[in-house]
């Protein structure tokens, strides 16, 4: 089943989330090559594709795991979560229909 997983990101987290991008992209890339990824990405915190020292509100990831708690465990264990970038994550089941 899909889920989605929205991490919403600590003010002033763009140094830590820069410092722990390539653990956290290495993961996305795992689930990617299994074929499990849907989608992934960050928010910015302004409304721009690029929002420089702005940084970003968070992160969306729908993805493929075998239970709502595989998907918690996967998202407790985000680079992310442990360098203090994540304030909440939130894991919900997650239907596609388009």
């Amino acid at each position: 089943m899909l889920y989605m997983i929205h991490g919403q990101d600590a003010p002033d987290s763009l140094d830590a989330r820069l410092a722990a991008r390539p653990e956290h992209l290495e993961r996305l890339q795992a689930l990617r090559d299994a074929g499990r990824l849907i989608l992934a990405g960050p928010c910015p915190a302004i409304d721009s594709p690029d929002p420089g020292p702005a940084g970003f509100s968070g992160s969306l990831i729908v993805a493929e795991f075998p239970s709502l708690e595989a998907a918690r465990e996967w998202a407790d264990a985000d680079p992310y979560v442990h360098a203090g970038v994540y304030t909440s994550v939130d894991v919900r089941p997650f239907k596609q229909v388009f």
